[in-house]
């Protein structure tokens, strides 16, 4: 009797089985991952989506409202005020962000030794903990004793109260999310140039190009992509800040959200406010689904821009 079984007659019995039990070791091997995904991914956007319509304290029982919680977001000024705060602080901080990312790829990609040393250091910010790096840009922007007002004062001029006032606590918020991505999106931008292939940098050389003309005929058109990638990824992150203004001004629930006048008050903070600090979850979920349509379209209008360019015929 023959207990040795081949490969082939293995392949064979498992041809002949349906389609699903064929692939169903697949199908169990890759489970962990979509089972997670499902209780900690899907359940708590589709519950938002419910929680969204019900007002509840988190304790009590859920009562339905329909509409109620959208139709009072189109009217709250301190959602306008937040939403407002958030697209200045984007605009401060992703403009001289990638700007500052696509130069510092280009002095990179000139660099012969130690560029992998180069490399670690860009990326060391973009993997500090946020909480670390808000202390230390609170001591830096700090109204009385902060090493800028340190440095003004050293050249002779007066000390300003950076998060005392509106703009300078947004210019705090911008400088912490620029100099946190500067280096991330530097590696990104490096890995897109060394893409693109050298011949055609030489071919437009011997034609006669200019640097400038070469970065735009050239580099742009072939970085398209990756700018596009770049420039949604920053616009989602961008638009979800919190920790840095809410580590920079505590005391949330006593009135002073976001700092003096609520200038440092972002739509995240403001749901966190609504939600944790107010209890009211059904209008912070809310809140999160505005931000989830304000990204959505901000992706959208990214895309159409980057991709414009492109399409000529």
């Amino acid at each position: 009797m023959r207990l040795v079984v081949s490969q082939q007659e293995v392949r064979t019995a498992i041809r002949k089985k349906p389609g699903f039990y064929r692939y169903l070791p697949l199908y169990i091997s890759i489970s962990p991952f979509y089972i997670l995904f499902a209780i900690f991914g899907l359940f708590p956007v589709a519950f938002s989506l419910y929680l969204a319509f019900q007002k509840w304290d988190g304790i009590g029982t859920m009562q339905f409202v329909g509409w109620n919680q959208f139709a009072y977001l189109l009217s709250d000024r301190y959602f306008w005020l937040s939403l407002v705060n958030t697209l200045e602080i984007w605009l401060l901080a992703t403009l001289p962000m990638l700007a500052l990312g696509l130069i510092f790829a280009f002095l990179l990609g000139f660099v012969a030794r130690w560029r992998l040393f180069y490399q670690i250091i860009y990326l060391l910010p973009h993997v500090t903990s946020v909480v670390a790096i808000t202390i230390i840009f609170g001591s830096l922007f700090g109204n009385h004793f902060g090493l800028l007002n340190a440095l003004l004062n050293g050249l002779g001029l007066h000390s300003i109260a950076w998060l005392n006032n509106p703009l300078g606590i947004k210019v705090a918020i911008a400088t912490m999310i620029a100099w946190r991505g500067t280096g991330y999106y530097a590696l990104i931008y490096l890995a897109g140039l060394q893409g693109i292939p050298s011949v055609l940098y030489e071919a437009a050389r011997i034609d006669g190009a200019r640097t400038w003309h070469i970065f735009w005929h050239i580099t742009l058109p072939l970085l398209r992509p990756i700018i596009l990638f770049t420039v949604i990824t920053s616009t989602i992150s961008g638009l979800q800040v919190f920790t840095e203004p809410q580590v920079l001004f505590t005391g949330f629930g006593s009135g002073n959200a976001g700092g003096p006048g609520g200038a440092g008050m972002t739509m995240v903070l403001y749901l966190y406010q609504q939600a944790f600090e107010g209890h009211q979850f059904g209008y912070g979920a809310a809140i999160g689904w505005g931000l989830f349509v304000l990204i959505t379209l901000f992706s959208i209008v990214n895309w159409q821009i980057v991709q414009r360019p492109g399409r000529r015929k």
